[in-house]
């Protein structure tokens, strides 16, 4: 892994992209134990966490179904504070077992908006899995049930993460170079 740039910023390498795969069988071969016999359906928060939902879905071996719903607070290199939905979640909840699937969990606020929502429809049960967690970011308590990565209170980029549109592509994850 090398340094990138991605329009004016500078990217160091962070977490390794064997190390995100490890991580990732990690918490399908939990999730395929909490829920067996279950059919549990993810619910993947696009645009950021498509490539960890990829991964995650091939991962487990359990009957399940997965479905994506897009909400959006970021603008540039921070939270906008405001919860955008631009695609709607078609499949009923009432009874199911659902598992979000979400690529970073920071402020919480995205969780926070659309948590009650869901609620809203009656799961079965709700769990989230999230790749990375920034606790020091955090201002709404969210519990994540799957983790994989707790990281600093910085700006990160790779695997679905990007930064105004771009690095998504990116298989491991960066740290933006202060200063």
């Amino acid at each position: 892994m090398s340094i990138v740039k991605v329009n004016d910023k500078i990217f160091q390498p962070y977490i390794g992209s064997d190390e995100i795969h490890q991580r990732i069988v990690a918490m399908g071969n939990q999730i395929d134990s909490d829920y067996a016999g279950k059919r549990p359906l993810f619910i993947a928060i696009l645009n950021g966490s498509f490539m960890f939902a990829s991964d995650l879905f091939k991962s487990i071996t359990i009957e399940a179904e997965i479905c994506f719903i897009k909400l959006a607070s970021y603008k540039g290199t921070t939270s906008t504070g405001n919860l955008i939905t631009s695609i709607g979640l078609d499949e009923p909840l009432v009874n199911r077992h659902v598992v979000i699937i979400e690529d970073i969990v920071d402020t919480g606020n995205t969780l926070h908006q659309f948590l009650p929502q869901i609620y809203q429809q009656q799961p079965a049960s709700l769990k989230i899995a999230a790749l990375l967690h920034k606790p020091a970011a955090l201002k709404y308590p969210i519990e994540i049930d799957y983790l994989g990565f707790t990281v600093p209170d910085k700006f990160l980029l790779g695997f679905g993460l990007d930064f105004d549109g771009l690095g998504r592509n990116l298989p491991a994850i960066y740290q933006l170079v202060e200063g």
